[in-house]
């Protein structure tokens, strides 16, 4: 099993020794041509407009889009989940507009304001501490995301089908168990046959 890391911004280093620890081969993408062959695709955070102009600049968004539509299991960290969106507010125009959802960019302030939060993820996990930097929220969703995590009323992590978006940093804690859930998620996606 082969889960890609999108190397454009972000802890991508941290987000492969997670996925690594978690069972799965990963590998950096860097390039358009290395998300061939792969089972999954982790979009790590950064800075959401200057990733999504990197990705229009390296010719990522059409084949990352087909990915999320052929059914690849695709994992948005905070920046990566504001990709993901269906709808950021403020802005005309979604990313990659693959998951139903609408977020919020920095609804927890600024970098100064950045903070940890243990959290209970429906199906993942109960008391994972979870880092949000300049973390967006998720104030929509359709009835086809399921939320998965809240902090202070506010969706902090969802899952539709085989997309899953988190408003936090995964990859920032020793914790596993929600790149083991990713993982898992890649696993089945593998074992169930497509049309």
């Amino acid at each position: 099993m082969k889960i890609g890391v999108l190397a454009l911004q972000g802890a991508v280093g941290e987000h492969i020794q997670m996925l690594e620890k978690a069972g799965a081969q990963a590998v950096s993408v860097k390039l358009p041509r290395e998300l061939e062959g792969l089972d999954g695709l982790v979009m790590p955070g950064g800075e959401s407009t200057t990733i999504s102009k990197l990705m229009h600049q390296y010719d990522f968004m059409e084949p990352v889009r087909h990915m999320g539509q052929a059914g690849v299991p695709l994992f948005g960290t905070c920046a990566g989940l504001i990709l993901l969106a269906g709808h950021i507010e403020g802005l005309d125009q979604a990313h990659l507009g693959l998951l139903e959802i609408t977020v919020r960019r920095n609804a927890f302030g600024r970098q100064r304001d950045s903070f940890e939060a243990e959290l209970d993820i429906s199906g993942v996990a109960e008391g994972y501490k979870a880092v949000f930097i300049r973390a967006p929220s998720i104030t929509e969703t359709s009835p086809h995301v399921d939320v998965l995590a809240t902090v202070a009323d506010q969706a902090v992590m969802v899952r539709q089908g085989h997309l899953l978006g988190a408003a936090f940093h995964p990859e920032l804690t020793e914790d596993a168990r929600l790149h083991r859930y990713f993982v898992e998620m890649v696993r089945e996606s593998k074992a169930t046959p497509t049309d």
